[in-house]
C-alpha cells in the first residue's frame, strides 16, 4: 500500500506540469474579457465622441471588466461607406451612424428624420425618438442583422460657405457635401446648390481644395474638425437635425450571457442620457468658441430669412413621400403634431 501511495504521488508530480500546459488556454479564455469593438468617424471631444467613451467607462465598471470596450473615433477603424457591412460582418461590434446612413441598407425611411424644419426643439426630437417613431425604426434594423441600442442627439445643423447663406438665392450654383441623405440632397437641390456625397473624414481636404464649397454639420463638428478654418462664412440656421443611431451586431448582442447584456444595456441607457444632456450645451460652446477665434464670420437668420427658407424648401416634405413611404410620414406627423403637405 505504501508503494502504491508513492508511486500515486510521483505520478501527479510528473503529470502536474502537463495538466497545467493543457488547461492554460481554458483558464485563459475562461479570464479574457469579451471585447467590444466600437468604431466611429467623429473626433472624441464631440458629443458623440464623449458618449462612446463615456459608454467603455460604465460597460467596463458595470462588468467588473467582464467586457472590455475599443473605441475608434475619427474614421481610424472604418470609413462612413464601410462600418455599416464591417458590422454585420462582425468585424466590429458597435457603431453610432448618422441615422441617413441606413438607406443603403434598403431602410429609407430612416431619412424622415432629416426633413429641414422638422424637429422645433431637442425636447421635441428627444421625445419623438423616445416614442413610437424611435421604436418602429430600430424595428426594420433586426432584418439587416442589426439590434438598436439607442439615439445620440448631436443637435441643429447649421450651413456654411465662402459667401454668406441668407437668402435662398445665395445657395445657386454652390457644391455642398451632404452624408448621404437623398432628403438633405433633395432640399439642397430645391435651393439651386449641387449636394455630393462625401466621407466625413475627407470633408476638410475637400473644403481646402474646393472640391466642394460648402457643408452643413453642427456647430460641434465644425468646431472639431476645424471646418471653420476653410469656410469664410456660417450660417447659424438649424434648419434640420442631425441624430445618431447606436447599433450593434445582432448575432453579437442576443450571444452575450444576459447578465453581461443586462450590464451593458445599463451602461448605455446612462451614456444616452450623458449625450443627449451634453449635446446642446457642446454647440452653445463650440460656437462661442468658432466666433471668438475670428476666423469665420457667423451669420443669423432674421424671421424673414427664416420663412423664406421654411417656403423654399417644403416641397421636400411632398418628394419625401415617394422616397420614405406614407407609413413613416404618417407616424411622425401623429408624433409631432405637423403637416407632412
Amino acid at each position: 500500500m505504501r508503494k502504491l501511495l508513492v508511486a500515486v504521488a510521483a505520478a501527479a508530480v510528473l503529470l502536474a506540469p502537463l495538466l497545467v500546459l493543457l488547461l492554460a488556454p481554458a483558464i485563459a479564455q475562461a479570464q479574457s474579457p469579451i471585447v467590444i469593438k466600437f468604431s466611429h468617424v467623429v473626433a472624441n471631444d464631440t458629443p458623440k465622441g464623449k458618449g462612446a467613451l463615456k459608454f467603455k467607462e460604465l460597460a467596463e465598471k458595470y462588468t467588473d471588466g467582464k467586457v472590455k470596450v475599443e473605441v475608434y473615433p475619427n474614421s481610424t477603424l472604418y470609413k462612413d461607406k464601410e462600418e455599416i457591412e464591417a458590422l454585420q460582418l462582425g468585424s466590429v461590434q458597435m457603431l453610432a451612424p448618422s441615422t441617413a446612413k441606413f438607406a443603403p441598407l434598403g431602410i429609407k425611411e430612416f431619412e424622415a428624420l432629416d426633413l429641414p424644419w422638422l424637429f422645433k426643439d431637442d425636447v421635441t426630437y428627444s421625445n419623438a425618438m423616445k416614442g413610437t417613431v424611435g421604436k418602429w425604426l430600430f424595428q426594420k434594423l433586426e432584418a439587416k442583422g442589426i439590434t438598436g441600442l439607442a439615439y445620440w442627439d448631436n443637435g441643429f445643423h447649421m450651413l456654411s460657405a465662402n459667401r454668406p447663406l441668407l437668402k435662398p438665392t445665395d445657395f445657386q450654383g454652390l457644391k455642398f457635401r451632404i452624408s448621404g441623405s437623398k432628403v438633405a440632397d433633395q432640399y439642397l437641390r430645391i435651393m439651386g446648390s449641387i449636394p455630393q456625397i462625401m466621407a466625413f473624414s475627407e470633408v476638410y481636404q475637400a473644403l481646402q481644395t474646393g472640391v466642394v464649397d460648402g457643408c452643413e454639420n453642427t456647430a460641434s463638428n465644425y468646431l472639431t474638425q476645424k471646418f471653420y478654418e476653410v469656410q469664410k462664412d456660417i450660417t447659424v440656421s438649424y434648419h434640420a437635425h442631425l441624430q445618431y443611431a447606436v447599433i450593434v451586431n445582432s448575432k453579437f448582442w442576443s450571444g452575450l450571457p444576459p447578465d453581461i447584456r443586462a450590464q451593458l444595456d445599463k451602461a448605455m441607457a446612462e451614456a444616452t442620457d450623458y449625450t443627449n444632456s451634453i449635446a446642446r450645451q457642446e454647440n452653445e460652446e463650440a460656437l462661442a468658441e468658432i466666433k471668438k477665434t475670428g476666423k469665420t464670420n457667423l451669420h443669423y437668420l432674421t424671421e424673414a430669412d427664416r420663412k423664406a427658407w421654411q417656403e423654399a424648401m417644403q416641397p421636400t416634405y411632398k418628394w419625401a413621400k415617394g422616397r420614405v413611404g406614407q407609413e413613416v410620414l404618417d407616424l411622425i406627423a401623429k408624433e409631432l403634431d405637423v403637416k407632412m403637405n
